[in-house]
């Protein structure tokens, strides 16, 4: 595209303004005007390639960094981007991520997140910082028992929120992920139920526990939350984050989860609402997996 406009002259552009009436309007002044809808389009189009490419090229570390960088800036309402990144990486990965964090800002994650405001500040602060053991043994006992404490701090949230309780911040920022899906699994053994059932109002708890033991179902639901007509752009925006940093990691498993949750494949979401060239580089990383 930039080839063929680069080498139009005058007459060539005033004849595909007059050719292509869906773009341009006739002005009672005698001039091919653009239509101001399709402007603002064709930007909002551009800004999205852009962003997706830079986003793609960049090292996993560095686009980590920026995003944390980006919700801590942005403040409470992108609470959930931190714990999405600090639960969805590898400990290595999150270990790189605040290094270039160090590299980019000349400041620590750890020492940013610590000024933080608002009740979650503890239990992120813990999760950014963490490094968790990745291994295959889990202490049943212990993940029963951890069940229990879980479900008893859930049940008594009116007198204290679950996320500034010392032991249940520990089980969450230390525990392997195959341990806290073992107290998942005992918390449901128990007491009859998901825990998800009674996190409903414990939003920042639900979606920590969504991140580290089913991240496909967690990322799932913020694709189809980002394709709603009435999404703020923040939701809109994890279109792209999501479709790229995990195209290398489980996309796969999550067009699966998609697929089996809302009844329609990812890619035939994209095509409703994405356009040109971000549209077609969002279903070519779809299809490379697929």
């Amino acid at each position: 595209m930039a080839s063929i406009l680069g080498k139009w002259h005058s007459e060539h552009l005033e004849s595909f303004r007059k050719r292509t009436p869906k773009f341009f309007v006739e002005d009672e002044r005698l001039f091919e005007r653009w239509d101001d809808h399709h402007i603002a389009c064709l930007t909002k189009e551009f800004l999205q390639f852009k962003d997706i490419v830079v986003q793609w090229i960049m090292h996993p570390w560095e686009r980590d960094a920026r995003l944390v960088h980006e919700a801590i800036t942005k403040g409470p309402q992108a609470y959930g981007l931190l714990i999405e990144i600090a639960c969805t990486r590898s400990s290595e990965e999150l270990l790189g991520a605040r290094k270039a964090y160090q590299s980019l800002f000349d400041q620590s994650i750890e020492d940013v997140a610590s000024r933080l405001e608002g009740i979650e500040r503890k239990l992120l602060v813990a999760l950014v910082s963490s490094y968790r053991y990745e291994g295959s043994r889990v202490n049943e006992g212990t993940a029963r028992s951890e069940a229990t404490t879980l479900a008893i701090a859930v049940k008594n949230v009116d007198k204290k929120n679950p996320i500034e309780d010392d032991g249940i911040v520990r089980i969450l920022t230390t525990r392997s992920k195959l341990h806290l899906k073992a107290v998942v699994k005992y918390y449901k053994e128990i007491y009859g139920k998901n825990i998800d059932e009674d996190l409903d109002t414990l939003m920042s708890l639900k979606e920590t526990l969504q991140c580290l033991c089913n991240p496909q179902a967690y990322f799932s639901k913020v694709l189809n939350d980002a394709f709603k007509d009435d999404a703020d752009e923040n939701t809109k925006d994890a279109l792209t984050r999501v479709i790229v940093t995990r195209s290398n990691v489980d996309m796969k498993e999550i067009i699966e989860e998609f697929d089996k949750q809302y009844k329609v494949p990812l890619t035939q979401k994209i095509e409703d609402v994405a356009l040109g060239n971000y549209k077609d580089f969002l279903v070519s990383l779809i299809r490379r997996v697929a």
